[in-house]
């Protein structure tokens, strides 16, 4: 897939190994890297796994059409298809082997 950033400070926080382990740590850090190199290499999103360790769940509520993959417990990786219109299927969920790029929109603990 295709990963973008939501904004310029998340880009430039994690386009580099440096600036996400000063910014969220060795242990997330490196997790956070290793999940945008498997978003990367999924084709679409209904190839990301729903188990561990990234287990890709749709949020509901105010984050409804909002995906997050686990990082360090407590932090997930929150993302967005990134398409305009979002591809929905016929009962108007949204068609995950559509979804090939995403935006990162956060890295955060929801709970």
């Amino acid at each position: 897939m295709i990963v973008y950033f939501k904004n310029t400070r998340l880009a430039k926080t994690l386009d580099s190994q440096k600036e996400i382990v000063r910014t969220y740590g060795p242990e997330n850090g490196k997790k956070i890297m290793q999940r945008l190199q498997e978003l990367r290499a999924f084709e679409n999103l209904s190839q990301v796994p729903t188990t561990p360790p990234a287990r890709r769940h749709e949020l509901t509520g105010n984050k409804k059409g909002t995906f997050a993959v686990d990082v360090k417990q407590p932090f997930r990786l929150l993302f967005k298809p990134a398409h305009d219109p979002v591809p929905l299927k016929d009962d108007g969920g949204i068609d995950l082997e559509k979804v090939t790029e995403i935006v990162v929109t956060d890295i955060t603990d929801y709970h």
